[in-house]
């Protein structure tokens, strides 16, 4: 499953990562990412209901803060993002998207 939640802003922030992540914290080097219940934890989805919810985002000009490989491969199935986006810090996959 996978927690997707929209901060509404100028633009709308679209948070969405594995739920099995939640509340973690992963260090490369002086890299962090820290995946914070307030932030990430919104709607629990299926991966259907995630891939159909991120193609309507990007219809709207949204960003995106995606973490962990089953939140990544959907995004990579919606074409929002691609390989060469995906970042990596302690093996856990993230990338960010501003279209």
């Amino acid at each position: 499953m996978i927690y997707l939640k929209v901060h509404k802003s100028y633009r709308d922030v679209v948070a969405i990562s594995d739920k099995e992540l939640i509340g973690k914290q992963f260090e490369e080097n002086n890299l962090q990412l820290d995946i914070k219940e307030s932030f990430y934890k919104g709607e629990e989805l299926s991966e259907e209901e995630t891939l159909n919810k991120i193609k309507y985002f990007a219809l709207e000009d949204s960003t995106f803060n995606i973490i962990g490989p089953l939140s990544i491969n959907i995004s990579l199935k919606a074409g929002i993002i691609s390989e060469d986006g995906i970042k990596r810090i302690e093996n856990i996959p993230y990338a960010l998207v501003l279209l």
